[in-house]
């Protein structure tokens, strides 16, 4: 028998990569524990795809894929254009503006316009462009959006750490879809978030109402993130995330201190997951710290591999300027590897209290990071208390199934306000 509270959810994600960034993890995670709970969901997403615990879930939402990893920017074989939307894409590309947001949100308005009955309603993973709005307008979709942090903050940071006018100006023209989103966003009824700093950070810099925007933590599965006592540490070993080589990911810092770390610590070594971007400065500045050799980038890998690569480390690092959340964070934690973070965004209110789940510094700051981390590498029996503090405060705290329940207590309110709104119920 059908349960009556299960909602149909039509979820949206614009791009799902499941190896870079976070928005392929929280689209697989969310997805599987709504249909644990007992509700429907069909992900519609363009490329890349996630990976779903259920393939059957998955619509795909075809697009041009313009910034694939190893063809950034590419131009299209003239067949590949379908629609107008397509030329649209690729005209707004070749401006210098990130195109994805506004074409999916275009090509899922027309796929969803007939397909209202299907679904109670739409849950975007900010996209947030201007298709949503006539979804919502005229074609009677309750729409709630997740707004992981505002990206405000990304453009701000690369634009302090641009050097050149000519890089300044490009990278205004890659954020000019931030004016859309914010437009987008003021008008959505109910909004999500991950944290109070985003909460804060979003309704101070993209003027969304405080009322409508409401804080549901990320989290990790403690079934599979957790401790591996048969796997040995590798002395010396960090491990940190970088999927996306920007400054405000903090691998350039992470690096310098690795270098001071490095005469008081001579095994001392960093494991990155992630790759460096195409004409990334990384490669150069590992080598002028005299790394080579000391670092080691791991990308592509399964979940499986990226649990024993934190069971191989004596600490974790996030040595990010600023973070929304942090997933790789909240990951370690609950393998039971003791965490260095910063004090950027929300770190630490995933990581807690400093000396006792933790580890924290200012963001941005090599001296600091470096004197963590010779404190910590020196010190087994700190480590192993931090290490258990902050599984302990990773599985209690942070879990994908109750950012499952919260969510679905904010779809039943959002359905619920959408038929008092039309007079149903």
């Amino acid at each position: 028998m059908t349960d009556p509270n299960a909602l149909r959810i039509a979820y949206l994600v614009y791009r799902g990569n499941p190896h870079c960034g976070g928005q392929g993890v929280y689209s697989r995670e969310l997805a599987r524990e709504l249909t644990d709970l007992g509700h429907e969901i069909t992900v519609f997403s363009g490329p890349p795809y996630p990976e779903l615990s259920d393939p059957d879930q998955l619509e795909r939402v075809p697009g041009l894929d313009l910034y694939r990893t190893n063809n950034p920017f590419r131009i299209p074989w003239p067949h590949e254009f379908r629609s107008t939307i397509d030329v649209r894409e690729f005209a707004t590309m070749c401006t210098g503006t990130f195109s994805e947001p506004l074409a999916f949100s275009l090509r899922i308005r027309k796929i969803l316009r007939s397909r209202r009955s299907e679904f109670d309603l739409v849950h975007d993973n900010q996209c947030l462009g201007t298709g949503l709005l006539p979804m919502m307008a005229k074609d009677d979709w309750p729409v709630l959006a997740t707004l992981h942090h505002p990206i405000t903050v990304d453009r701000d940071l690369d634009l302090e750490h641009a050097q050149s006018a000519y890089r300044r100006f490009t990278l205004k023209r890659w954020y000019a879809f931030l004016g859309m989103q914010m437009e987008v966003v003021r008008q959505i009824p109910r909004v999500l978030t991950v944290s109070e700093s985003s909460r804060t950070d979003i309704i101070a810099q993209m003027g969304v109402s405080a009322d409508r925007l409401h804080v549901v933590a990320v989290g990790v599965d403690p079934t599979v993130f957790s401790p591996r006592p048969a796997i040995k540490r590798v002395p010396g070993r960090i491990m940190t995330t970088a999927s996306a080589d920007v400054p405000m990911k903090g691998l350039a810092p992470l690096l310098e201190s690795l270098a001071k770390v490095r005469a008081e610590v001579t095994n001392a070594h960093l494991v990155v997951i992630g790759l460096p971007k195409a004409k990334s400065k990384i490669p150069a500045l590992i080598a002028k710290l005299g790394l080579t050799g000391a670092v080691e980038f791991v990308s592509g890998v399964t979940t499986e591999r990226i649990v024993e690569l934190y069971a191989e480390s004596e600490v974790a690092c996030v040595p990010s300027l600023y973070e929304g959340f942090s997933l790789p964070a909240v990951e370690a934690m609950a393998s039971g590897v003791p965490v260095v973070g910063t004090t950027g965004g929300a770190v630490p209110e995933v990581i807690g209290r400093d000396n006792e789940t933790g580890l924290l510094v200012p963001p941005n700051d090599p001296d600091s990071l470096a004197v963590a981390l010779i404190r910590i590498l020196g010190d087994s029996q700190l480590r192993a208390r931090i290490g258990t503090a902050g599984q302990k405060r990773a599985c209690d705290n942070f879990t994908w199934r109750r950012t499952a329940e919260r969510t679905a207590e904010h779809y039943q309110i959002l359905v619920d306000e959408h038929a008092y709104k039309n007079g149903i119920g």
